[in-house]
């Protein structure tokens, strides 16, 4: 896929970044919104990670490193441009981002329901760690079910 961009996003990219969401990701997050999405930005600029084709997003990826390890979220492709490669394209970019910054692994947060991103995943090098569980409590009164 030789007309592939994959770069950071800018604020500019949001609206359309949080438009494809709804189209292309799996499940939804607290922090999906406009202010989340822009503190994400404001705070790391080259966190949210984009993949277009002719100027369009076909792709994204967050790919957070808080000085000690590397998150990967929001891995979602378009759903007609899945298989063609460009989760990897992404991923690839994350994890070259990682290693600059000192990263020595990733981790991802993935939905036991999505049975489709575990193998996007298995097929990237993940494996999944059943030993741990992740908990959550929501900042600011907000209910949430993720």
């Amino acid at each position: 896929m030789t007309d592939l961009r994959v770069r950071a996003a800018t604020p500019e990219d949001l609206d359309a970044v949080l438009a494809f969401w709804k189209v292309a990701a799996e499940g939804t997050s607290i922090s999906d919104d406009r202010p989340g999405v822009e503190r994400l930005v404001e705070r790391d600029p080259e966190a949210l990670i984009l993949a277009e084709l002719d100027g369009e997003p076909v792709g994204t990826v967050i790919a957070g490193f808080d000085g000690w390890r590397c998150h990967l979220y929001r891995l979602a492709v378009h759903p007609g441009r899945r298989r063609q490669g460009i989760g990897s394209a992404l991923l690839t970019a994350a994890e070259e981002r990682f290693v600059r910054l000192g990263g020595r692994r990733g981790d991802a947060m993935v939905l036991r329901r999505n049975e489709t991103a575990h193998h996007a995943w298995r097929s990237a090098g993940y494996t999944p760690e059943e030993h741990w569980r992740r908990w959550v409590k929501p900042l600011g009164g907000e209910p949430t079910d993720h």
